[in-house]
C-alpha cells in the first residue's frame, strides 16, 4: 500500500478532533447549508467526511468590536449557540452536539459530525460570572479568553496598545477558578504571554491552547506559543493545537496574502458586488483556492517542534478553518487532513502517535478537566 493510501486509511479509521472551526460565525455572516457543498469556507459535511473530520469545534465567536456592548456580545454568543444546535436539528443524520468525550465518541460511530464548542472571546460572558455556567449548559467546553483587544478577564497578544491588566484581571482570575469547577477547558490562544503565565498559575486543570502554532518559527510574534509557554501548558498535561493559517507557519508568510486580498478586492469593486454577494463569495473562494501560501511540511515542522520541546501526547490540530484567509498547499479545506498524515508517515510517526494527534490527545486533556471539575464540585 501507497503512503497517501495508508494515510487515507489511517485518518479515517482514527477519531479526528479539530480544536477550532468558525464554521458558524461564516454561516452567521453568509448563510448556506452545512449538509451540503457549500461554495464558501473550507469546512462543510462532503468535505469533512471526505477529509476523515469526526469532531470539529464549533467556535463560537464574539467580534471584538461587540465586546463594549456586553448585552450585545452575550446575544451573539447565545445566536451563534443556537445555530449549531438548529445544524444539528435540521440535518440529524450529519450533525449532532457533543458535550463530553464520550458523546463525541458515540457520534463518531455514526455517520454524523459530531459539534463540541468553544467559546471564542470571553468578551462572550458579558462581564458576568454566572454567565460560565450558563454557557456550560449551554454546551460550551472550553473558552478562548480573549480576541483581538484587552478585555475585562484579561490583555490580548493581537491589541496594540498599552496593557490593560499586565495579565489576568481579578475577573478573569475568578473566571478561570468557576471554569476549573465547572470542567471547562482553559484556552489561551490570543492571550499575552503574561495572562497566560497567570492562566497557568491559577488554573487547577490542564490548559490547552485550542488554535495557536510555534513562535520558534514566527520570530517576536506573541500570538504564536514561545517555547517557554509549550512547556508550562505540556506540565499542567495540556496540549497545544496547531492551526493551519498560513501567516502562524512562517514569518515570511505572514505579508504574502496581502496582494491577493487587494486584488480580490478590486475585482469584487469593478464587478460593482456587495462583500457578502454569492458571486463575491465565489470569486474570493476560488482566489484562496489558487493562491495558498506554504506547504503541509510547514504543518508538520510545527508538529515536530512541539514533540520535540514536550512530547507527542501534547499536540493536537486546531486549524481555525473559516477564521483565517490564507492556508498552505494540501490543508485549504477540511478534505485535506491526510496529506498531514502521509507526512507525518514520512516523518516516521508511528500509528499511534498520530492518533493521538489527531484526537486522543485532546480527549485525554477534555477528561481530565472533566475530572477536576467533578472532584472540585464533589469536595466544595
Amino acid at each position: 500500500m501507497d503512503l497517501q493510501a495508508r494515510a487515507d486509511r489511517l485518518t479515517q479509521a482514527a477519531l479526528l478532533i479539530d480544536g477550532h472551526v468558525d464554521l458558524p460565525h461564516r454561516l452567521h455572516q453568509f448563510p448556506e447549508n452545512p449538509a451540503g457543498s457549500t461554495i464558501g469556507g473550507d469546512v462543510d459535511y462532503p468535505r469533512a467526511r471526505a477529509g476523515g473530520l469526526d469532531a470539529p469545534f464549533m467556535s463560537i465567536y464574539v467580534p471584538t468590536e461587540l465586546q463594549d456592548a456586553p448585552s450585545t456580545a452575550v446575544e451573539r454568543a447565545n445566536t451563534l449557540i443556537d445555530l449549531v444546535e438548529q445544524m444539528a436539528a435540521t440535518h440529524p443524520e450529519q450533525f449532532a452536539v457533543a458535550t463530553s468525550p464520550s458523546e463525541v465518541r458515540q457520534i463518531a460511530e455514526t455517520d454524523a459530525l459530531a459539534l463540541p464548542m468553544g467559546l471564542e472571546n470571553g468578551a462572550g460572558l458579558g462581564g458576568k460570572l454566572e454567565n460560565v455556567e450558563h454557557f456550560y449548559d449551554r454546551g460550551i467546553r472550553y473558552i478562548t479568553l480573549t480576541h483581538g483587544a484587552h478585555n475585562r478577564i484579561g490583555d490580548a497578544s493581537y491589541d496594540d496598545s498599552p496593557p490593560r491588566w499586565y495579565g489576568l484581571s481579578p475577573f478573569g482570575t475568578k473566571i478561570v477558578s468557576e471554569m476549573n469547577r465547572l470542567g471547562m477547558m482553559v484556552d489561551v490562544s490570543h492571550v499575552t504571554d503574561s495572562t497566560a503565565a497567570d492562566v497557568l498559575a491559577q488554573s487547577d486543570a490542564p490548559v490547552i491552547a485550542s488554535h495557536s502554532s510555534c513562535r520558534h518559527f514566527t520570530p517576536g510574534w506573541e500570538r504564536n506559543a514561545s517555547d517557554e509557554l509549550i512547556e508550562d501548558i505540556a506540565d499542567t498535561g495540556g496540549l497545544i493545537m496547531i492551526t493551519l493559517g498560513s501567516k502562524f507557519l512562517r514569518a515570511e508568510y505572514q505579508d504574502q496574502d496581502e496582494p491577493i486580498r487587494e486584488e480580490i478586492r478590486a475585482h469584487i469593486d469593478s464587478k460593482g458586488w456587495a462583500e457578502d454577494a454569492r458571486e463575491a463569495v465565489a470569486y474570493r473562494q476560488r482566489m484562496r483556492n489558487e493562491n495558498p501560501i506554504g506547504t503541509v511540511h510547514d504543518v508538520a515542522d510545527h508538529i515536530d517542534h512541539v514533540v520535540d520541546l514536550v512530547g507527542v501526547e501534547h499536540v493536537g490540530i486546531g486549524s481555525d478553518f473559516e477564521g483565517v484567509f490564507a492556508l498552505p498547499d494540501g490543508l485549504q479545506d477540511a478534505s485535506g487532513y491526510p496529506n498531514l498524515v502521509a507526512e507525518l508517515l514520512r516523518r516516521g510517526y508511528a500509528n499511534d502517535e498520530i492518533a493521538g494527534i489527531l484526537g486522543g490527545n485532546v480527549l485525554r486533556v477534555w477528561s481530565e478537566v472533566a475530572a477536576v471539575g467533578q472532584k472540585t464540585r464533589l469536595t466544595s
